[in-house]
């Protein structure tokens, strides 16, 4: 089910690497989303990240060796990411009096929001939408709330 957008909310979509600060300006029926904000985080690829093979660990008892998991650079640029977006919505709170506010991320993202907001935004969030609207343009997002 789609949340209502009521006047004066926030709406924020991100993922792990854009995100969108809208307000919507219009009413409930007839949205107009301002956009606030627009972040987009220019990560290289996991592969420009990390060059090295998978390091081996030698077992402390006979001659058997084990693979070591490399480390996943691009989740951990994703991670950042949303902390730094879950720090902007703290400011933003703060400075700009929001009253309400939408969520609208992809599931391990939004998980990911959730957890690093401060309590006084959780309080803030109306809704919540697991699905990843930033790819689109401004004008597709409303549609998409008031369809």
């Amino acid at each position: 089910m789609k949340p209502r957008i009521p006047p004066d909310c926030w709406v924020v979509a991100c993922n792990g690497g854009r995100a969108l600060v809208m307000r919507n300006a219009g009413n409930a029926e007839h949205l107009n989303f301002i956009v606030m904000d627009s972040i987009i985080d220019l990560e290289p690829p996991t592969r420009m990240l990390g060059s090295d093979r998978e390091g081996r660990v030698y077992q402390s008892v006979g001659n058997a060796r084990s693979k070591v998991e490399q480390t996943d650079w691009h989740e951990q640029a994703e991670e950042r990411f949303i902390d730094n977006i879950a720090n902007k919505m703290s400011a933003l709170a703060r400075d700009k009096d929001i009253n309400n506010l939408v969520l609208v991320a992809p599931p391990r993202a939004l998980g990911r929001l959730r957890k690093q907001l401060a309590p006084h935004v959780q309080s803030l969030v109306s809704a919540e939408l697991a699905k990843d609207l930033v790819k689109f343009e401004v004008s597709d997002i409303e549609k998409y709330f008031s369809g």
